[in-house]
């Protein structure tokens, strides 16, 4: 083979040695850029689904794409996506802790804790289990208050209008002694809030057992807070109160609320917050601490003008044995309906007692316990029974009108037959009016406890016996008439 043989042969080789060479570039360069363009999609799709925008690599709908289906009218429609699991979850928590922690607000800590163990969702959720820590340590810090430290106060129907009610009519003087005013109220209600006072019921102080006898119990509640029990007498607006600055009934508005039912001057009807039982409920909406475990209140009724300002007693059926008030209102009402009458009662009845109220027999006819005889006492709660027990759902409590009692401040006896009849009713809680801070007495079969009126008399008589509650002076509605007309 020649020189020039050679010399071509190997230019061949190299030639084809710089296109392989090449090939392999071209090759390298190609697959990087399939890796480029596999991780922009990849990162492009993920930006995509945590919603991020990046103007450079865009959302998926470029210029001439649309976001999703088009509708029937050519608009297109957004694109559908799903709420991440996560919110929903974390929202259900949020619900349920919420819903835990007005419980523990109500010193309900054993409530709490059992709502979110019990929720489905409890294991292995952080923020539900730091939660239920926190209800344990706040339970451990609680102190028992004995049953016979538990003060109890009450009221009577709450004057909305003074200008009505100390008018210098016939009536004045006894609104002026044994009533309060709303804008009294609401001061004394903030205030004994302010000092750590906190609504308990009669129930939270003692347990009435299966064989009727009834045993003391310990109320727990944090160091700064301190149990008090309400009551209101007579909440039956009665007739002769009309007209007079003061709600005439209960009802239930829009919202299934009870609310009092407040007559104008020109006759018509407004509905709000006019007398206890609505401002307490308001209250207590706004500050749950307020109420131990969600109570409320305990309600005492006389039945001789119906209960709660509905006109239920049997006498505005049979139109029997009417005094002047009754025919009146009946004459005044051509249309009355006695048993929707007790339907409207029983109504308003229920929803109190499903919001923490609680019932209490004054007896049927207001009556004095102390000077009236045993058969008097026996067709007194015969009528109670018949026309107001059925309505509220029974009771075990009696509060004694006139803040009378059926013996001496000694325990009650078996010899006590008005004791033994009002027992054998199933009457187990008995309270009569004292003035002391804390009156609270235990038989083997019953509980006794003093109430404090916080009214125009004791407020103007004895105000330093009421000095543990509020300070009068800070609470005195200066249009009631002085001086308070003395009782007896």
């Amino acid at each position: 083979m020649d020189y020039n043989e050679r010399k071509k042969r190997a230019e061949i080789r190299r030639r084809r040695r710089k296109r392989q060479v090449l090939i392999g570039k071209v090759i390298i360069v190609l697959m990087l850029l399939l890796v480029i363009a596999l991780s922009v999609i990849l990162v492009k799709d993920v930006l995509i689904k945590r919603g991020i925008e990046i103007p450079w690599i865009g959302t998926g709908t470029e210029r001439g794409q649309t976001e999703g289906p088009e509708t029937a009218g050519g608009e297109s429609e957004p694109p559908q996506t799903e709420a991440p699991v996560s919110t929903e979850a974390a929202d259900t928590t949020e619900k349920w802790i919420a819903e835990a922690d007005r419980m523990a607000a109500q010193y309900d800590y054993d409530g709490a804790i059992d709502h979110l163990k019990n929720s489905g969702s409890y294991a292995g959720n952080t923020q539900m289990e730091e939660a239920v820590a926190g209800y344990e340590a706040t339970k451990e810090t609680c102190i028992a208050y004995v049953p016979e430290e538990v003060t109890h106060v009450f009221y009577h129907t709450l004057i909305y209008d003074t200008s009505k009610a100390f008018d210098g009519d016939n009536k004045e003087g006894g609104y002026n002694q044994v009533m309060t005013t709303v804008s009294e109220f609401n001061k004394i209600t903030q205030i004994m809030y302010d000092k750590g006072y906190v609504l308990v019921s009669l129930h939270d102080m003692c347990t009435v057992n299966e064989d009727g006898t009834v045993t003391g119990k310990n109320i727990y509640l944090p160091p700064d807070k301190k149990p008090f029990v309400l009551s209101q007498d007579d909440v039956s607006y009665y007739h002769y109160m009309e007209g007079d600055g003061m709600a005439t009934k209960l009802v239930l508005d829009e919202n299934g609320d009870v609310k009092n039912e407040y007559k104008n001057d020109d006759g018509s009807i407004s509905i709000g917050n006019y007398d206890m039982i609505p401002l307490i409920d308001a209250f207590v909406e706004e500050h749950p601490d307020f109420s131990y475990h969600g109570r409320k209140g305990i309600i005492a009724l006389t039945g001789y003008n119906g209960i709660l300002g509905y006109r239920t007693d049997i006498a505005y059926k049979t139109g029997e044995n009417l005094d002047s008030n009754q025919q009146s209102w009946l004459d005044e009402n051509p249309d009355f309906d006695y048993e929707k009458e007790c339907q409207e009662a029983q109504k308003v009845a229920e929803a109190m007692k499903a919001n923490g109220w609680e019932f209490a027999s004054h007896t049927w006819g207001h009556m004095n316990v102390g000077e009236r005889s045993l058969e008097d006492l026996e067709r007194d709660t015969t009528k109670w029974m018949n026309f107001v027990s059925p309505l509220i759902g029974g009771t075990d409590v009696i509060i004694f009108a006139f803040g009378t009692d059926i013996g001496s401040w000694e325990p009650y006896t078996t010899d006590n037959g008005k004791f033994n009849y009002l027992k054998s009713q199933g009457f187990d809680i008995y309270c009569n009016v004292d003035s002391s801070q804390y009156w609270v007495q235990f038989g083997n079969t019953f509980m006794r406890q003093g109430r404090r009126n916080l009214d125009g008399y004791r407020m103007y008589y004895q105000p330093e016996l009421l000095a543990d509650l509020f300070d009068v002076s800070d609470v005195w509605d200066s249009s009631r008439p002085t001086p308070v007309p003395p009782m007896g």
